[in-house]
């Protein structure tokens, strides 16, 4: 159990510490990070979600085979959902600018 636990802080330091990363960023000029607050929250909840979400398979699914499927459709979703929202890859009325 104590293992578990360790993996889930784990995941949420690795999604504070990307997030830190625009944050710094934007102290500097000209780096072309040019997030608001709405922005930190939409990635926060997406990289928060997506943690969860692959510590409740790495819980629960037994085989590495369906962890490993599950996990990388997880990121997947991750990856084409961040790309939509910062370039608008499908054109959603999500798109970005």
């Amino acid at each position: 159990m104590l293992t578990q636990n360790k993996r889930l802080v784990g995941i949420l330091l690795a999604a504070a510490f990307l997030l830190m990363i625009p944050l710094i960023a934007m102290q500097f000029e000209n780096t072309g990070f040019d997030w608001e607050l709405n922005d930190f929250v939409i990635m926060g909840a997406l990289l928060f979600g997506t943690g969860l979400v692959c510590e409740l398979v790495l819980r629960n699914v037994k085989k590495l085979e369906y962890r490993l499927l599950v996990c990388g459709a997880v990121l997947l979703v991750l990856f084409l959902t961040w790309a939509e929202l910062a370039v608008g890859i499908f054109g959603t009325p999500f798109a970005g600018s």
